[in-house]
């Protein structure tokens, strides 16, 4: 409790100085177990094979050394970054790893790897929450975004889920129906709901979608602004729809660890441009209070728009609809 008061009260400070300065660790991390992903969706650069950066799997002695350093601070973790996680074959022994830490654990997956057998061995992990991406309720309305994927293999999987839950007398892990909202399924945003309801899922989500290239448009924008992160203006072009100020709490409270021990500001450094320090060499608290730490934080708070990860960034704005 004392850690989330010393990172709240610097946030704060430096929000209103527009100087950095911090005090604490994060209490919240996002780890990436892999890179390697079996869909090649069109907004995603692991799907397009577009990362300048390696692809691989999290060691689990490297993992141990993250937990290690952070176990009193951290108190959640999400594992995912980019990549599908269950193409990691270890993958839940990261999970089990931070539940013994006690940990609330998340993870993001397409569920095309989980059959019987593998839903048990998640409930028994102990994650606790699993989003599943459901982004379309036919199989061309789904694949037109989860290009290479199988709707039948999504809605297996999840049932699998459910009725592992179920012989295990189980509440977690938390299932949550993620539905990405685009042009091309927008329609059938009703029917999601009625469908993780007849299901039994614990919450159906609609997640408005990035787009890399929005300013003149874009085939995957949908329709409804009530789904966009941007919105039409007067000249024609696109905007984001929420104004970001310069300022990002991400920057105090939480961290990104790639699968190979780099450490970089945030989920939106999705090709690992920003390294600001690297754990198999390095302690992570010295990277936290170092020079270089310290002064993306600065450049954040003096021109956040000036970044280039920063400029189509959804923190501070309203992303679930």
């Amino acid at each position: 409790m004392w850690n989330l008061v010393r990172l709240k009260s610097s946030y704060f400070l430096s929000k209103t100085t527009k100087k950095a300065y911090h005090k604490g660790l994060p209490f919240s991390l996002s780890i990436e177990p892999t890179t390697a992903c079996n869909l090649g969706c069109p907004e995603c650069p692991s799907g397009l094979k577009q990362f300048t950066r390696p692809t691989g799997k999290l060691d689990l002695e490297l993992h141990q050394k993250m937990i290690e350093q952070l176990k009193r601070s951290v108190f959640y973790i999400n594992y995912y970054f980019q990549g599908e996680p269950f193409l990691h074959p270890q993958f839940l022994d990261l999970i089990i790893e931070a539940k013994r830490n006690k940990i609330y654990t998340a993870t993001s997956t397409n569920a095309h790897f989980i059959d019987k057998s593998k839903a048990e061995e998640i409930v028994k992990s102990g994650l606790d929450r699993l989003i599943i991406s459901i982004d379309g309720l036919t199989q061309a309305t789904y694949e037109n975004y989860r290009v290479h994927g199988n709707l039948n293999k999504v809605i297996e999987g999840t049932n699998h889920l459910l009725a592992a839950k179920n012989r295990l007398n189980s509440s977690t892990p938390h299932l949550i129906f993620q539905f990405l909202a685009v042009k091309q399924n927008e329609h059938e945003i009703p029917e999601v709901f009625k469908l993780g309801k007849e299901m039994g899922i614990d919450e159906v989500r609609i997640k408005s979608a990035q787009l890399y290239d929005y300013e003149n448009g874009n085939p995957l924008m949908p329709e409804s602004e009530k789904y966009s992160r941007y919105k039409l203006q007067s000249d024609g072009t696109y905007k984001l729809k929420y104004k970001t100020g310069n300022h990002c709490w991400r920057m105090w409270s939480s961290s990104v660890f790639t699968w190979d021990g780099k450490v970089v500001p945030c989920c939106f450094d999705k090709d690992a441009k920003h390294v600001l320090g690297t754990l198999e060499n390095r302690s992570f608290k010295d990277i936290w209070n170092e020079k270089k730490y310290i002064a993306f934080r600065q450049a954040v708070l003096t021109g956040r728009n000036q970044i280039d990860i920063c400029k189509n960034c959804s923190e501070g704005s309203k992303v679930w609809v």
